[in-house]
């Protein structure tokens, strides 16, 4: 018997999925901060002392909870999740996707790959909805405080995660298996779709479209010029607006993939089972 083909969806979280960097909900406001004042800073020691970005911010919420008096353990970055705002459709989006690929007999998965705050993600409406979920993440002492960067993802480094979707490899522990050359993979390349927000996914973007899966740049409505060069530089397939409801362009477009997948799919079946007679 045939394998069901499967689609992977990678997403950004942040002003792809989201309507703001997810840390502009709770946890900054809970500092007595506004966003610019918090994102200045995080600037501001990124410059000075040279650090990492990401790593800077991870630093940066780690001495402003301190200085706030707040103990910041994963429960309490969970419940700075929960306020989350996301774009129309996204709460539906998931299912309606999933149905729709098994009426063609297509399998989709979805996976967050985000520079954000793991943490923050979990305590979100949306975190179960995804087969896995990559992000920031500290590592917690015996008082569940943090007190290292456990994983840190910048945009660079969320290209890995593009093969270690296709090969099925979803643990960061494992570096072998993802290097290792795989005949079959799980889901093929040209079945990867990369979904997201700007110039910090124009890594993965490329990548995926490079190698004939399909990049989708989203824009907030009326700001399409924010990602219109991404499409004219052939970084992206396809730039849609962060509509995720029913009937509109994106979906539109998941869909189109999805038929496309299942099309040919049906026409390899057919043509193994002509060479067989």
């Amino acid at each position: 018997m045939a394998k069901q083909p499967i689609i992977g969806i990678m997403y950004d979280f942040d002003k792809t999925l989201s309507t703001t960097d997810m840390q502009n909900y709770d946890f900054i406001p809970n500092l007595g901060m506004t966003p610019a004042e918090f994102w200045g800073a995080t600037t501001e020691f990124t410059e000075k002392e040279g650090v990492e970005r990401i790593l800077s911010y991870m630093y940066m919420m780690i001495l402003k909870a301190k200085e706030k008096g707040i103990k910041l353990t994963r429960e309490y970055l969970r419940e700075c999740g929960k306020n989350i705002k996301f774009y129309p459709g996204v709460s539906t989006w998931f299912k309606r996707i999933n149905e729709y690929g098994e009426s063609k007999g297509v399998k989709v998965e979805h996976y967050l790959v985000s520079s954000g705050t793991m943490e923050i993600v979990e305590g979100c409406s949306i975190y179960d909805c995804f087969t896995k979920a990559w992000g920031c993440e500290y590592y917690y002492n015996e008082e569940g405080e943090p007190v290292w960067p456990k994983l840190a993802i910048n945009y660079t480094q969320k290209t890995q995660f593009f093969f270690r979707i296709s090969k099925g490899v979803t643990d960061t522990k494992n570096d072998n298996s993802v290097n290792e050359k795989t005949p079959e993979r799980r889901i093929p390349y040209k079945n990867i779709i990369y979904m997201g927000d700007g110039m910090t996914d124009v890594a993965c973007m490329t990548l995926v479209k490079h190698n004939e899966g399909t990049s989708i740049a989203i824009y907030p409505e009326k700001e399409s010029d924010k990602v219109r060069d991404l499409y004219k530089d052939g970084r992206c397939n396809f730039m849609c607006r962060a509509d995720y409801s029913a009937g509109s362009d994106l979906e539109r477009v998941i869909k189109l993939i999805i038929d496309k997948v299942a099309t040919l799919n049906e026409m390899e079946k057919r043509e193994k089972s002509l060479a067989n007679k």
